[in-house]
């Protein structure tokens, strides 16, 4: 037997033969709530309550660049109501670079356990700096640290460069002392435009209802096809 034989993982499973039947419950028209902060709020608290599904808040957010060139990434959700969904991060990174070049987002929130996700699509603002300042004092200490030791999204030589850093700042900044917050980390807030919430149904017939921003500020619904 070789090593390779030893290592072996075996046959890969072939994904086009995955499949799931998802949930029969449904999603209609009248069971929404008036906005889609309050729509949300009720799948928000499912997700977390309910189904315990692990980070609930984790979302997908995805960019595109001032040549249109996307890209996306996870991160966390921190705070959202009807002004729209707020997140934190490096302004030097490429998400921040992107968001700089061209506001307009895409946050995808895949709850896959429940068969269900929300798709919101807007544009990305900076948060000001004392909301920024509040919510970085609710972090660990060492996630204050953190924001400070990555220069994120730039090409470093090695792991030891970054645990370096970031051992020379909890010296400076031991447990307890307040760490200053970093000029170039902050939030960004996506007010929506619109926002569908996807419910898996059998054979493929999911329900997809969609709120509109409308000009006076109000929203409209309408249903997609799947």
């Amino acid at each position: 037997m070789t090593d390779a034989d030893a290592v072996s993982p075996g046959p890969v499973p072939d994904p086009a033969a995955m499949r799931k039947q998802y949930r029969a419950e449904g999603l209609s028209e009248a069971g929404l709530a008036a906005t889609p902060v309050e729509q949300f709020a009720r799948w928000f608290k499912d997700a977390a309550v309910e189904a315990h599904l692990f980070e609930p808040n984790a979302m997908v957010v995805s960019t595109a660049d001032a040549e249109g060139r996307p890209g996306s990434r996870t991160v966390l959700l921190k705070h959202f109501d009807e002004q729209g969904f707020v997140f934190y991060t490096n302004y030097d990174s490429r998400k921040a670079r992107d968001l700089a070049e061209n506001p307009y987002v895409s946050l995808l929130f895949p709850w896959h356990p429940m068969a269900r996700q929300v798709i919101v699509r807007g544009v990305a603002r900076r948060t000001g700096r004392d909301e920024t300042a509040a919510y970085f004092r609710t972090r660990p200490h060492g996630s204050q640290l953190g924001a400070w030791a990555s220069v994120q999204s730039s090409v470093i030589a090695g792991r030891s460069d970054l645990d370096a850093s970031y051992a020379e700042l909890a010296a400076r900044y031991p447990e307890g002392e307040q760490v200053p917050v970093p000029p170039h980390w902050g939030g960004f807030r996506v007010a929506p435009q619109s926002v569908e919430f996807w419910q898996g149904r059998m054979n493929r017939l999911h329900d997809r209802l969609r709120y509109v921003a409308e000009a006076d500020g109000s929203w409209r619904v309408e249903r997609l096809s799947p």
